[in-house]
């Protein structure tokens, strides 16, 4: 196929694409509303906040592993087999943590374990994809790309209140469970790659040299031989580690911070998720216009004034703005992150380069839950836990200013085959 015949095979065809993924990550992002489950599955077990809350850190751990697999799955297959398979485990994980009503140890498995994995394996699809169908708007794209998945917490946090208060949380993941089946294993079947030489009608490779760029295609091999590659990777965790504190513990915080009922504190959830989402798609946009180390550089910077400014409220809609902000900040960093990969070492090999680097993402979503949960155990208070943050945020903004894209001269390794089609 000519690539002006596969130019204009594909136009239609990436928007249709760029829907399903969007359907595909917010039932995955619902994972997210997590925090509702918190304190009826402490009072269940009769167990600690640090070990409720290790079951979401197990989610986000497997999560971080297994998008690195699937990214080198699709090299090989394609993404539409990585989607559904994703969809079955993720669907499975959730609906068999309704047998967990006297285990722990079961719940771990089922939804921290088999549904982090499927969560894992669903996410770079759309990420991985919709770089490749949407050259022309790379930080856009991703932008929109997971911005479903930071939403997906929006509508599923009431629903999942609902579904607790009336028939019990553990019947709940089963409901729940059956619906994230359907939506991303409907979603997958959309997913493929664009034929080969495709490109957007009418638009053409920016060859020109740029100071925020490499200009160079690494394999795997080839980015871990260089040292911009470990940064990215730092930068991406602490902004997990920063956020997901927030997002772990959202409905019980505003709780116990402005004494609203539960229902309300519920309602945060949804706020917060909305910031997610938009943060994903408006600090990538930004990122296109001002860069993406700076877009880094200004959340980090954000982020410490108000964790240092979160001890001090009291007022639920004070509460709901900061955390709304912290929140965007979060989703920020994984809009531009993709993107700020394909920059530095380009977009052939995004699946497996991003991929490896979301084990940030696994590990942020351990320490976060843990540092924030450890400290409630210990002071019964949240305000050291902020200040320490605050701290980790401003050490942060530091690596973001330093880092710079690799130079044309680095060694790269050799440009992997051309994924495969599906």
């Amino acid at each position: 196929m000519t690539a002006q015949a596969a130019s204009s095979s594909g136009t239609g065809n990436r928007v249709i694409i760029a829907v399903a993924g969007v359907v595909m990550q917010v039932a995955l992002g619902a994972v997210y509303a997590w925090s509702v489950f918190r304190d009826p599955l402490s009072q269940q077990y009769g167990a600690s906040v640090t070990a409720t809350n290790t079951t979401f850190s197990i989610t986000i751990l497997s999560l971080g592993f297994a998008a690195f697999f699937g990214g080198l799955w699709m090299n090989r297959s394609g993404p539409r087999i990585v989607a559904l398979t994703a969809g079955v485990l993720y669907g499975a994980g959730v609906f068999l943590a309704s047998f967990a009503g006297n285990s722990l140890a079961l719940l771990y498995l089922t939804y921290g374990l088999l549904g982090g994995v499927g969560i894992g394996l669903g996410y770079i699809v759309p990420v991985a994809t919709l770089i490749k169908w949407f050259p022309d708007k790379r930080g856009f794209i991703t932008g929109i790309a997971v911005a479903g998945f930071g939403g997906g917490a929006f509508v599923t946090a009431f629903i999942a209140k609902y579904l607790v208060s009336s028939v019990g949380v553990f019947s709940a993941f089963a409901i729940l469970g059956v619906i994230y089946l359907v939506m991303v294993v409907g979603a997958a079947l959309f997913m493929r790659n664009p034929p080969e030489g495709w490109k957007p009608e009418g638009w053409e490779p920016d060859t020109t040299e740029r100071s925020d760029r490499s200009g160079v295609d690494y394999d795997l091999s080839g980015v871990l031989r260089t040292w911009q590659w470990y940064v990215l990777w730092a930068l991406l965790f602490l902004n997990v580690s920063a956020g997901i504190s927030i997002i772990t513990e959202a409905a019980p915080m505003a709780q116990e911070i402005t004494g609203v009922n539960a229902t309300v504190a519920a309602g945060l959830v949804s706020i917060i998720s909305v910031a997610n989402a938009a943060g994903r798609f408006l600090w990538a946009w930004l990122s296109d216009a001002i860069g993406r180390k700076w877009v880094f550089f200004t959340m980090f910077i954000l982020q410490a004034v108000l964790f240092f400014l979160l001890p001090l409220v009291n007022a639920y809609f004070l509460l709901a703005v900061l955390a709304f902000i912290i929140v965007s900040c979060y989703g920020g960093g994984f809009g531009t992150m993709p993107a700020f990969n394909a920059d530095y070492f380009g977009p052939t090999n995004v699946g497996t380069n991003y991929g490896l680097m979301l084990t940030a993402w696994g590990f942020g979503g351990v320490l976060g839950p843990l540092l924030i949960s450890r400290v409630i155990d210990t002071t019964n208070s949240y305000t050291l836990a902020f200040y320490i943050i605050a701290v980790i945020m401003i050490a942060s903004a530091a690596v973001a200013f330093i880092v710079r894209p690799p130079k044309r001269e680095t060694p790269a390794g050799a440009p992997q085959a051309e994924e495969a089609r599906a």
